[in-house]
């Protein structure tokens, strides 16, 4: 039988456990303090009784992956992980360092099945989803590791987070517990390459986080050669998606926009773009595309990233230039792990 993750239960969860064993539910909560501190050995949480100890490692584990590389930007403080689960599945996260604080980027999935042309992370495919316990020992991860609290969270890594529904709301939840890191919804962030159904779906949660949805192209033909997932949704149907999540949670959507050299940043593009996003809640994320290996892909020259960006502005539409960071150390997603295959390491 396999065994269960502690990290996957709260805490009256926790306590139902221990006094299964015959021990007073107040061990439970001292479980879950551990956790939430940094310890994520079984045999390391000393004011447990060593008996109780010995059955918690027989019938379970932590839920904490092992961190097989690391790499930190010499620009900017960005780190990036290779993380190693217990059963082998690989995944990356980054930490990042703003003025407003902390972030960590998760991974939802192993790998990904979206196969957007741009991202390394869809090169494999899809391996396997993570579940809840899984995306939050990432924070936890991170954040013993660099001994900096996490104030902000982005699931923005490998894998499609709406492809993964109930595991990535159960994070969400996990998140702000008010005796666990306490994070508010605000300061989370969900980034999907539109699936509409989710999205309502997601709207009817009652949640308060930001929706990110990567659009990257203003028409449907240019789209589907950039994103597989556009042959299914058309980018009318998830604009449609977009002002039902903004209606019925009064937050704004954030449309993400790879610039690519050639395909997708000219003056036309914007003027498209504009058009389509007139009058709704939201803003643009235009992001000069990460190089990756294999997909013949260009940055936009500096220049022509500002004409874009202006020509929305002019329309009214609110736009940000995503600051680069973590280019040195593979910042994009999937760059870390394809490397690490690629040096002739096995794993999923």
């Amino acid at each position: 039988m396999s065994q269960r993750v502690l990290l996957e239960m709260d805490i009256q969860g926790l306590k139902e456990v221990v006094k299964g064993y015959g021990y007073p539910a107040y061990r439970g909560k001292q479980i879950w303090d551990w956790l939430y501190k940094g310890t994520f050995e079984i045999t390391d949480m000393k004011n447990l009784p060593w008996q109780l100890q010995e059955r918690l490692a027989m019938d379970f584990v932590t839920g904490i992956p092992s961190i097989i590389k690391k790499r930190v930007s010499k620009f900017d403080d960005t780190i990036k992980y290779l993380l190693k689960y217990h059963d082998g599945s690989i995944v990356e996260c980054v930490r990042l360092v703003y003025r407003f604080g902390t972030t960590v980027c998760v991974s939802s999935q192993v790998g990904c099945r979206m196969g957007c042309t741009f991202c390394a992370s869809a090169k494999g495919g899809l391996v396997r989803s993570l579940s809840s316990g899984e995306l939050l020992a990432q924070v936890l991860t991170v954040q013993r590791d660099t001994g900096k609290r996490v104030s902000n969270v982005v699931i923005m890594g490998s894998g499609e987070p709406l492809d993964n529904f109930d595991n990535a709301v159960g994070f969400i939840r996990m998140l702000g517990h008010k005796e666990g890191l306490n994070i508010g919804q605000r300061h989370i962030t969900l980034s999907t390459c539109g699936l509409v159904p989710e999205i309502i779906r997601l709207a009817d949660e009652g949640l308060q986080i930001t929706l990110s949805v990567s659009l990257h192209a203003a028409d449907d033909a240019t789209r589907a050669r950039l994103m597989p997932v556009a042959k299914k949704y058309k980018i009318e149907e998830v604009l449609e998606g977009c002002r039902y999540y903004a209606q019925r949670t009064g937050r704004r959507v954030t449309f993400e926009y790879a610039l690519v050299e050639g395909r997708n940043d000219r003056p036309e593009d914007a003027q498209r773009l504009a058009s389509l996003l007139k009058g709704m809640l939201c803003n643009v994320n235009l992001i000069p595309v990460n190089p990756v290996e294999g997909s013949g892909y260009r940055q936009p020259d500096r220049s022509r990233v500002r004409e874009f960006k202006d020509m929305l502005t002019q329309r009214g539409i609110a736009v940000t230039v995503r600051r680069e960071m973590g280019r040195d150390i593979a910042g994009a997603c999937g760059q870390l792990k394809a490397g690490y295959i690629k040096e002739g390491n096995i794993g999923n």
